[in-house]
């Protein structure tokens, strides 16, 4: 079997464990925090159980290491692992919004192959193979086109305008002043999956991620270079395991988005 047919292997039977894992994920819906992490961030009791349930079906079904958001495991840096985030949108999940997915990418060497991104609350599962094409709810979708930034709704990362860091708060600000001076239609659904799931669906233009996990961006990154769209960081380097944030886009709108943020200037700047 070639490897291309392996990995779709491998993507079957990640959807049967992701569709098993929606059910305890719709269950759980307005869970309370469970587990306190950095800042004001959290998990719930249905992220830590999740993530166990996947991580032991598909080490059971693929044979290959799971690194999940909650408790780690396989090394980022294995020839091949799966790279699980069991609840993205935990708040959104905690709040009763219907804006929170499983996220699940594969990397080989590094290299995202295939992602999965499953929406439970509203029916939507997203699957693809790098190649393409992309997949909703098991029907291929058409490859994205060359669009514009003026036209295109952006999804961008939630933050706090005084925080500081790699991208600090301020220099957020400037990037979406400098965003809406050429598109109005901006949308903060504070989900990074989601974000990157409906850029390669065309629902979405682009999206800008400051986030630095590997779990918010592996499965979405797959998604989007299958729908034919263009994932590098916020300078423009080709999105990998290591980036610590993520622009991806439909041609056209990224070169745009690479050019709006260079107006803006350095991070380190603010």
């Amino acid at each position: 079997m070639d490897l291309g047919k392996q990995v779709a292997v491998w993507v079957e039977h990640a959807a049967a464990i992701l569709d098993a894992a929606a059910k305890p994920f719709v269950a759980g819906h307005r869970a309370d925090s469970a587990v306190s992490k950095r800042g004001d961030d959290f998990a719930t009791k249905v992220d830590l159980a999740i993530e166990r349930q996947v991580v032991d079906a598909l080490t059971s079904a693929t044979g290959i290491g799971v690194h999940g958001e909650e408790f780690g495991g396989a090394d980022v840096d294995s020839e091949w692992v799966w790279i699980l985030d069991p609840v993205d949108g935990t708040f959104n999940y905690a709040a009763g919004s219907p804006m929170a997915a499983i996220l699940l990418g594969l990397l080989h060497d590094g290299d995202p192959v295939a992602g999965l991104t499953w929406l439970p609350f509203m029916n939507e599962r997203y699957a693809a193979v790098v190649g393409g094409p992309l997949m909703k709810n098991g029907v291929p979708q058409p490859m994205l086109e060359q669009g514009d930034l003026t036209a295109s709704i952006i999804g961008v990362g939630t933050f706090n305008a005084d925080s500081r860091g790699r991208f600090p708060g301020r220099y957020r600000v400037a990037v979406l002043e400098e965003l809406s001076r050429v598109s109005s239609r901006m949308r903060m659904h504070g989900a990074t999956g989601i974000d990157l799931a409906y850029v390669a669906n065309g629902v979405l233009g682009g999206s800008i991620s400051f986030g630095d996990h590997v779990w918010d961006h592996a499965a979405g990154v797959a998604l989007v270079r299958a729908a034919g769209g263009i994932v590098t960081n916020l300078a423009g380097e080709r999105w990998t395991p290591e980036s610590r944030s993520a622009l991806a886009a439909a041609p056209g709108v990224h070169s745009q988005l690479l050019e709006m943020l260079q107006t803006v200037g350095r991070p380190d700047e603010y």
